[in-house]
């Protein structure tokens, strides 16, 4: 069958030494004061001083907004909202993981719409496009870079809420794989299984499409050859570029083919109990396939061959089995291997994490649509 579908993806750089070219981009833009959106561990990395001595050695004036938590709250957007207005800033730059970017996200809405950040939650309810927003990532998983996703914490409520438009695409991404060099073992991981995350959920996505499927299939396989590798040999730069790649095709496949019910259940779990997003995908993968599998068969058993699972003559009962415990040892080779329960979720937590699971606009293109108990089970066994 013939269907119409919709990419959208910003013009990006990819490879060593792309952060460079962030004060170019600015002067295209006619930047005239930045805002740049970090956080203390990139600052520590010593990222974002370099990318901010760059604008300085072009005459244009950068201002620091580096209240950032891990999973960025609403009141931080607005803050930095409001010091982007106060300094008359007039371009972005996030330098950063997923949390950067996406506050960054943030602040670009509020500023042009006149809003809270939290009005804007759902599917293109963003009207006005933020300031020109260039993104720099030193992870390898999160994609905000190239996605049309902003995700929020709202403590308040405990939970984070899903913004998708493309009109948060950013206008630029500079993607280095220099700057993952200085990430931990642990943030490798989390951030490597999220984007394996994305490529799965993306493939299996009711919204995929074959351009979608391309960009999947090719995270899934360079994730599957190097994740393990980088994690034995976190200073080979070959290694993480591959990684970084990964990140890139996933980033492209979830944003136009959207996601599933792992990340809606994982946005739960870090809105009530501010858990890392990467680890809580990590964790909840197994589950979700194994109540996924039979709505969606032909899919992962792609996906199973595409992790190296010889799949020829095996009966689907057999694949399934075979692609659960690959996802298990994965994540356990590559140092994640507690269980919701050893991370602080209780039993009398789940009914409120399966009820904000369920309305998480990802949940839309899981390929089996579940009821609140189904999603009540599958936090049990992850638990």
């Amino acid at each position: 069958m013939l269907e119409l579908r919709k990419f959208v993806a910003p013009e990006f750089v990819f490879g060593p030494e792309a952060r460079k070219l962030a004060a170019q981009y600015a002067i295209n833009f006619g930047a005239k004061k930045v805002l740049m959106v970090t956080d203390s561990g990139v600052l520590d990395a010593g990222w974002a001083s370099e990318v901010a001595g760059a604008f300085e050695t072009t005459g244009i004036d950068c201002v620091l907004f580096s209240q950032v938590t891990p999973n960025p709250r609403a009141d931080e957007v607005m803050a930095g909202a409001e010091f982007y207005r106060s300094e008359n800033c007039d371009v972005i730059v996030a330098i950063g993981g997923g949390s950067p970017m996406d506050c960054a996200k943030g602040i670009g809405i509020v500023c042009t719409n006149q809003r809270n950040i939290l009005g804007f939650e759902g599917i293109d309810n963003v009207d006005v496009p933020g300031p020109p927003l260039i993104c720099i990532p030193t992870t390898a998983g999160t994609s905000a870079d190239v996605s049309q996703f902003a995700i929020i914490n709202n403590p308040e409520r405990k939970i984070k809420i899903a913004i998708i438009s493309k009109t948060v695409v950013p206008d630029v991404a500079l993607i280095d794989p220099e700057t993952t060099l200085t990430m931990d073992l642990y943030l490798t991981a989390c951030t490597g299984m999220d984007a394996l995350v994305h490529a799965i959920e993306a493939f299996a996505s009711t919204a995929s499409g074959p351009i979608t499927d391309i960009h999947a299939l090719a995270a899934i396989g360079l994730i599957h050859e190097n994740l393990l590798r980088v994690l034995a040999s976190p200073n080979d730069i070959i290694l993480r570029n591959q990684l970084m790649l990964a990140s890139l095709e996933a980033g492209l496949a979830f944003s136009n083919a959207s996601l599933g019910a792992v990340h809606a259940m994982a946005h739960s779990l870090g809105g009530m109990l501010d858990l890392p997003h990467g680890e809580c995908n990590a964790l909840l993968l197994e589950h979700v396939v194994a109540f996924n599998f039979s709505a969606a068969s032909d899919r992962y058993c792609r996906i199973a061959e595409i992790l190296g699972i010889d799949t020829a003559g095996k009966t689907g009962y057999w694949i399934k089995q075979a692609l659960l415990n690959h996802i298990h040892d994965l994540r356990e080779a590559a140092g994640i291997g507690n269980t919701l329960g050893q991370r602080g979720v209780s039993s009398s937590d789940i009914p409120l994490l399966a009820r904000n699971a369920i309305q998480d606009p990802c949940m839309v293109t899981n390929p089996c649509q579940p009821s609140i108990r189904d999603i009540e089970v599958i936090y049990e066994s992850a638990r």
